[in-house]
């Protein structure tokens, strides 16, 4: 099978990329480098440089072959940034897709496999966990460009027949198991990576966004997902779209662990003391996200093979460790 996969040298998007080429497929990875990397790129992958906000380029991309299947991770993802620049979320991230959605449909693409996010659940009125079929209710812009995606592409399906598999992940967390790919955001505002960088005395003292949250600690509870296992439950997605409907489904461990949880597991995997200290809640932040996995685990038999909080935090440790600069020298 030949996969083209949007974002590929991003965090997922090449995670998935490597998990796909180590199935035995072969893959084509659409960037326009923005935010990913090029050391990110799995080298058996080809490499197309093409901004999907160009309809043009990105017909043309996607017109070069007849793909098995897309998946798409490429997107503006930094909920605090779409709080303060809401249009800029909205438009790039739904135009972008619609660019690929649109081709897609007009080159025969059959499956379709969409990065979605847990951050359509922004509010806090349900218990945790949360279902496949909770109330939508973003809590940003981000949470909403995401959503209108989806709702494009119920539509892509319903007149068109592409079918697609919408992948809310909750907390994409650790980084391959064997060294090749890792976490490498700039700037990087994931609490486990920050954390790390805090004992590795790489970065100031790390803050702590809120200590009053009705939690067991006062801090935020998230569901951390291992990078690999996200992975899996794409390949799972693409086998299901072969001969099922559409549908969507949650990505998470079903675990919840607070901030001051991840600051206690990376100074147990580093052996070091994380300098930390609190500050005020981030807007757009919920107290509780914990995913309700269950369907996805029914449908494909899929389950998380890095569970454990120590053992994401291993993986993530382990390659920033050894990659100081990350995917290369900070400008």
């Amino acid at each position: 099978m030949h996969y083209l996969v949007t974002g590929g040298a991003g965090f997922v998007g090449s995670h998935v990329a490597q998990s796909l080429l180590d199935a035995g497929h072969e893959v084509t990875i659409l960037d326009n480098l923005s935010t990913g990397h090029r050391a990110a790129i799995p080298h058996s992958a080809r490499f197309i440089y093409t901004d999907l906000a160009d309809a043009e380029a990105t017909n043309r991309s996607v017109a070069l072959q007849k793909w098995d299947g897309v998946l798409h991770f490429a997107a503006l993802s930094l909920v605090g940034e779409s709080m303060s620049h809401p249009f800029l979320y909205l438009r790039r991230n739904y135009i972008t897709a619609l660019n690929l959605i649109e081709a897609c449909v007009s080159h025969g693409v059959s499956r379709f496999v969409f990065s979605s996010t847990a951050a359509l659940f922004g509010g806090d009125e349900r218990p945790p966990p949360i279902a496949d079929d909770a109330l939508i209710d973003p809590g940003s812009p981000y949470g909403e460009s995401k959503f209108l995606i989806e709702r494009a592409l119920v539509w892509a399906d319903r007149i068109h027949g592409m079918k697609s598999a919408c992948l809310r992940y909750f907390n994409a967390a650790g980084a391959d198991p064997k060294g090749r790919l890792g976490e490498d955001h700039r700037p990087e505002t994931h609490l486990i990576p920050l954390t790390i960088d805090a004992a590795l005395g790489r970065r100031p003292g790390l803050k702590l966004f809120g200590n009053d949250y009705t939690t067991r600690d006062g801090t935020c509870v998230r569901d951390y997902i291992h990078v690999t296992d996200l992975a899996d439950a794409h390949i799972r997605a693409l086998d299901w779209l072969k001969d099922h409907p559409s549908v969507t489904w949650n990505l998470g461990n079903g675990l919840g662990f607070t901030n001051l949880e991840v600051v206690q597991s990376v100074e147990r995997i580093s052996g070091r003391k994380v300098p930390w200290e609190w500050a005020d809640r981030r807007p757009g932040d919920p107290s509780v996200l914990v995913a309700d996995s269950s369907r996805i685990r029914e449908n494909t038999g899929w389950n998380p093979q890095y569970p454990d909080l120590d053992r994401i935090v291993e993986t993530a440790f382990r390659w920033r460790e050894d990659h100081p600069h990350g995917y290369g020298n900070y400008p």
